[in-house]
């Protein structure tokens, strides 16, 4: 099944996260979509799978609709289930033009997905990072038109990776990392989360514990109340080191 809610699917996209799971993007930057929401810009999600079967859930229309609920808590205009086997994920030609075509189609200028390995969760994480990684670079090759419908190839400014484990403050390999202040949007991040009632019941609570725990230390080493932690494989310049440095004393 594939959906999409926006309200004009033809505009372009800002900033696009890609998941494996419906949940999986909430959990990771969750907060940042929906800050980047509040401040004008066009914020869309895109899950692989549909993330079933699972233990507690009835069915996939149950769980698509958890995260239409969830996207909506978020702010965000558009998102879409490409409706890629769950389980069963694997880095394919064919999964990577999947995800190709919608970066084409909706022309993002930022996209974020998985960075690392989960060990033992979803092996389905360590194969969306590997398709995202490709259909990046797939979107903007020319001359291979017939494998993306006619869609004009685009060029994506830069891609960043979120970390997704939460039993450890580790982070993977990287050039560096940026920390995106969500202290007036955990609240919000934890609604959504809360709207997946088939993945977090009452046994399952201590997961917005630890989720809200690893914001707020995130955050507080970057000096803010909450963050979420984005890995980029760019070195990050500045023209003005004192304004990076010490803003509030910048000319």
């Amino acid at each position: 099944m594939t959906f999409s809610q926006s309200i004009s699917h033809e505009q372009e996209l800002d900033f696009v996260a890609v998941g494996a799971h419906p949940d999986d993007v909430e959990i990771a930057c969750g907060g940042t979509l929906a800050h980047l929401s509040r401040k004008g810009y066009r914020v869309g999600i895109i899950d692989l799978t549909d993330g079933e079967p699972t233990p507690l859930s009835p069915g996939p229309e149950v769980r698509l609709e958890e995260a239409r609920k969830a996207a909506e808590e978020l702010g965000v205009c558009l998102r879409i289930n490409l409706n890629l086997p769950n389980r069963r994920l694997f880095d394919s030609f064919e999964h990577r033009v999947a995800l190709a075509k919608v970066f084409r189609k909706y022309r993002p200028k930022v996209v974020v997905g998985f960075g690392g390995r989960t060990v033992m969760a979803s092996p389905d994480h360590y194969q969306a990072m590997l398709i995202t990684d490709a259909a990046v670079f797939y979107s903007r090759l020319t001359k291979w038109d017939e494998h993306f419908d006619g869609l004009a190839p685009h060029t994506i400014s830069n891609q960043l990776s979120f970390p997704i484990a939460l039993h450890s403050l580790d982070l993977p390999e990287s050039s560096g990392y940026l920390v995106s202040d969500i202290g007036d949007c955990l609240a919000q991040k934890m609604r959504s989360i809360a709207c997946y009632e088939t993945q977090f019941p009452v046994g399952r609570k201590r997961v917005f514990g630890v989720v809200e725990a690893m914001n707020r230390y995130h955050g507080q080493i970057a000096g803010f109340e909450a963050g979420e932690i984005f890995l980029t494989y760019r070195a990050v310049g500045t023209d003005d080191l004192m304004r990076w440095a010490a803003p509030a004393h910048a000319k």
